[in-house]
């Protein structure tokens, strides 16, 4: 039993050092906090320009229905070319592509932002058009007879009731866009993994990847409680 203490202590101590060296030490943990507002600053812009490129590509293919012929058809048909590539890619090679070829110039943090909001944009335009379906017809049929415009209709009796629909969706798209920012590194991002992987090989020991993955699952974490809050506070709504 003395030996299993004394093995215990050790491993301890042991811990205690590795964390010391990969936090304080120098501190490093000014790295981890750089690489994590570089994370959430990616994040929440390619989720805005995500939503952006999103609704309007799910609102043009609701306008540009199978049915239609034209210039409709052929805007239908670059919408869904667009989601089709986009979503069939992997999000490095797009990231790469943009990083090398298209915007080879720009800033990494920027080439991140615009690549991951692109990719973004593809998923919740899918979301945004099914949530946008699941809204009754009869909800447009009734305000066109009242005398308001088809877009006046879509933006003040359809979307609402289409955004209830879509948002545990969009919070899922939240977290994922979070998770996936971690390949950021590849196109010299310092994003979180990228902070906690330079400082294990300076260190020579793996506690900074489980700080990183321990931050992660935190704002994961935090972004479903507000989830959770923000749908009870919508359904009381609804019931009043």
């Amino acid at each position: 039993m003395e030996q299993f203490w004394s093995n215990l202590t050790a491993w301890g101590q042991t811990v205690l050092n590795d964390i010391y060296k990969a936090t304080v030490y120098k501190d490093r943990w000014l790295v981890y906090l750089e690489g994590l507002g570089n994370t959430l600053l990616i994040t929440v812009c390619a989720l805005a320009i995500g939503i952006l490129i999103g609704l309007t590509v799910a609102l043009l293919r609701v306008w540009c229905g199978p049915e239609k012929n034209g210039l409709q058809k052929l805007v239908g048909k670059v919408c869904s070319l667009y989601t089709t590539v986009i979503r069939g890619t992997p999000v490095i090679v797009q990231l790469l592509i943009l990083y090398t070829v298209a915007l080879a110039s720009a800033d990494g943090l920027l080439v991140c932002i615009v690549g991951f909001g692109i990719n973004s944009g593809a998923y919740l335009a899918e979301v945004a058009r099914s949530g946008i379906g699941s809204v009754d017809p009869g909800q447009m049929e009734a305000g066109r007879s009242l005398g308001l415009s088809y877009g006046v209709t879509m933006r003040r009796i359809v979307l609402p009731q289409a955004v209830k629909n879509i948002l545990p969706a969009l919070f899922n798209e939240f977290i994922a866009l979070l998770k996936e920012t971690s390949v950021a590194g590849y196109i010299a991002v310092r994003d979180l993994t990228k902070a906690a992987d330079g400082v294990r090989g300076i260190t020579f020991n793996s506690v900074p990847l489980y700080l990183a993955a321990l931050v992660y699952l935190l704002l994961v974490i935090a972004i479903t409680a507000v989830q959770k809050r923000v749908e009870r506070r919508m359904a009381q709504s609804d019931r009043n």
